[in-house]
């Protein structure tokens, strides 16, 4: 392997994690009562969320179930995966916030992280007084911290409040102060966990910028979860995957986020049954969209999509509308198309929509559908389906023998430039 002659940063050997469930935590005695009654008869735990996916073994729960992992200096590591897979858990362990059950975790320098908004602040203390406090807990002197608290400053724009308690201080402002200590006192390894989310997005590309310079320039090494892939496309050069508590890929960066997409992608098939599909936002239902039936599952950049709308209306609809919003593999909003206005008869209806695609640049695409209706001055929404099927625009030459580049030139292929 190319990195064998690189210094390691931190390395995971066999690390376990597990959480004994159902002995506190119920929130009230009652539900904590109950919980250990349900457990005495081997019953199912009555206070246990619905749909809610565990990795259980007897009474306890795998956060992480093994895993073997080596991260070098001055590497920028994206660590994705779906919420409960074990991310968040990792950096905690990594942090020494909590340790491990099993294995061996070996870190090489000091740590300074972002695992929430607030992380490592006294909120009773000022915003000085609290980078004074980080400082000291990474082993720096006040000599040092003072040579750098001007740039902390300027790089955190909270100059005006930086005296003020950060209790005061709104999440935004929290985010911004936080990050500017990580970045700029004398750690070896930064770790973030989703905390850019809060910030405005000026500074979250001012922030994805200095992680990207204390990587390459500095040397630091930096960890970096996120749900957004454009943030891990631009700050990683490598990718690690996580899912029900496993590392499943470690490597290329488009690879790992290929396979994180794919794992929650729509099949693409040419019929849809969504009768039974389950609705996640109230409508009134008075039009419930029962099957989906698409023309072609695989296009060529100058085919339209087809698709076949059947529906069950409980009564007359004149004025129905239909919401076609798109979004492209890594899940990002591409944009929304409207019908015109048509009816529906109480009953079974059938209507064909058409979709042009010819702006759309190579790859997978995937629809929400919004059944709604127009009454002069609102949208009433009848039904909504998320993700509810999915189409390709199939790879071919653009003009002038070039094939479209989606991660460097986006999802969309416009019109030609007018030359005068």
């Amino acid at each position: 392997m190319e990195n064998t002659n690189r210094e390691t940063a931190i390395k995971m050997t066999g690390v376990k994690k597990r959480y004994r469930l159902g002995q506190i935590g119920g929130g009230t005695l009652q539900a904590d009562l109950q919980s250990w009654w349900a457990r005495i008869r081997g019953k199912e735990d009555p206070n246990t969320k619905i749909g809610e996916e565990t990795r259980l073994v007897g009474q306890t729960f795998m956060a992480l179930n093994g895993i073997d992992l080596e991260i070098y200096k001055g590497e920028a590591v994206g660590i994705i995966g779906t919420n409960g897979a074990g991310k968040s858990t990792m950096l905690k362990l990594l942090s020494r916030v909590t340790a491990p059950t099993e294995g061996e975790i070996d870190i090489y320098g000091r740590i300074a992280s972002m695992l929430e908004v607030g992380t490592g602040f006294s909120p009773e203390m000022t915003g000085r007084e609290n980078v004074y406090m980080n400082g000291a807990i990474l082993g720096m002197t006040k000599a040092e911290i003072d040579a750098k608290m001007e740039d902390i400053i300027e790089f955190s724009e909270v100059r005006d409040f930086i005296d003020t308690p950060v209790k005061r201080y709104s999440s935004g402002m929290y985010v911004k102060l936080a990050f500017s200590v990580a970045a700029h006192l004398d750690s070896e390894i930064m770790i973030m966990d989703e905390v850019l989310a809060v910030g405005d997005v000026n500074f979250q590309q001012k922030c994805l910028q200095k992680m990207k310079k204390v990587a390459t320039e500095d040397g630091k090494t930096v960890l970096y979860v996120s749900h957004n892939m454009s943030t891990i496309r631009q700050l990683c050069s490598r990718c690690i995957v996580l899912d029900q508590g496993k590392c499943i890929f470690e490597g290329d960066v488009e690879e790992a986020i290929a396979i994180y997409t794919n794992r929650n992608a729509v099949e693409i098939k040419k019929e849809y049954d969504v009768s039974m599909t389950p609705r996640q936002f109230e409508t009134t239902q008075k039009c419930h969209i029962d099957k989906i039936k698409i023309n072609k599952g695989e296009l060529d950049s100058n085919e339209n999509l087809s698709f076949e709308l059947h529906t069950n209306s409980t009564c007359d609809i004149t004025n129905a509308l239909l919401r076609f919003v798109l979004f492209n593999q890594s899940g990002n909003v591409i944009g929304m198309s409207y019908s015109e206005l048509y009816s529906l008869k109480k009953g079974s209806n059938t209507h064909e929509f058409i979709f042009r695609t010819d702006k759309l640049a190579p790859g997978e695409y995937y629809v929400d559908l919004i059944q709604c209706e127009y009454d002069g001055s609102i949208q009433i929404r009848h039904d909504i389906l998320n993700k509810v099927f999915a189409f390709e625009i199939i790879e071919n030459e653009i003009q002038y023998n070039m094939k479209w580049n989606k991660y460097g030139w986006g999802p969309i292929n416009f019109d030609k430039l007018t030359v005068r």
